[in-house]
């Protein structure tokens, strides 16, 4: 059940009635209250905001895509299933995961690993480990999504330099300078000007011969 679908700001206007963004804007998916309140408690103290709160797993995701939360927390054990698949769900949709648990356990460790989770906090909650454990959790997602995206990038760039090689007959050196060119001349990244040539031959023309 969704319990919350926009949490309250942390902080009082400041001057001239302009809000303080929120340090994190968080996800909470636990089914007990107790925890829940703990969780909402410190992260408000920590200028956070609560973005919403959900008890079944059935639900988080729901409630992450319509908060647009820059992390969740998710518990373990929910009413309707496994609190680290409902993680991985929510993972693979771009959002990060810290786990709130009692387990440390080498099966629950690696469990959490293969699943993408970041970080976690151990209960019962300590304040002065929920910041440092959301601040990691937001930036290893953010270091990862980049190195996936510098990845993607490059496979698209190794396949189009591979298509001029075969049709103009190029060495692997010369596909790439033409690349490059064309990327300088047209103010776009190589990325975009590789994928551009894939997706049709007409963008041959573009890219500019020797």
């Amino acid at each position: 059940m969704i319990l919350r679908d926009r949490g309250l700001a942390s902080g009082l206007p400041g001057i001239g009635g302009v809000s303080k963004a929120p340090r994190w804007r968080v996800a909470i998916i636990d089914d007990h209250e107790r925890s829940r309140a703990a969780l909402r408690a410190t992260i408000w103290a920590a200028g956070g905001e609560v973005a919403g709160e959900a008890t079944r797993r059935s639900d988080a995701k729901t409630l992450i895509d319509r908060t647009n939360a820059d992390v969740a927390i998710f518990a373990i054990g929910l009413p309707d299933g496994d609190g680290i698949e409902a993680a991985a769900d929510v993972i693979g949709g771009g959002c990060p995961v810290v786990l709130f648990t009692s387990r440390t356990d080498t099966t629950f460790v690696e469990r959490a690993r293969t699943a993408g989770v970041m970080a976690y906090l151990l209960k019962p909650l300590r304040p002065a480990e929920l910041a440092p454990a959301l601040d990691l959790a937001v930036a290893r997602f953010g270091e990862a999504q980049t190195l996936r995206l510098r990845l993607d990038e490059r496979k698209v760039i190794e396949r189009a330099k591979g298509a001029l090689m075969r049709r103009y007959n190029l060495s692997e050196e010369a596909a790439f300078q033409r690349l490059r060119r064309a990327a300088m001349d047209s103010r776009r990244s190589m990325a975009d000007i590789s994928r551009a040539l894939l997706v049709s031959e007409s963008v041959a023309g573009d890219v500019p011969a020797e």
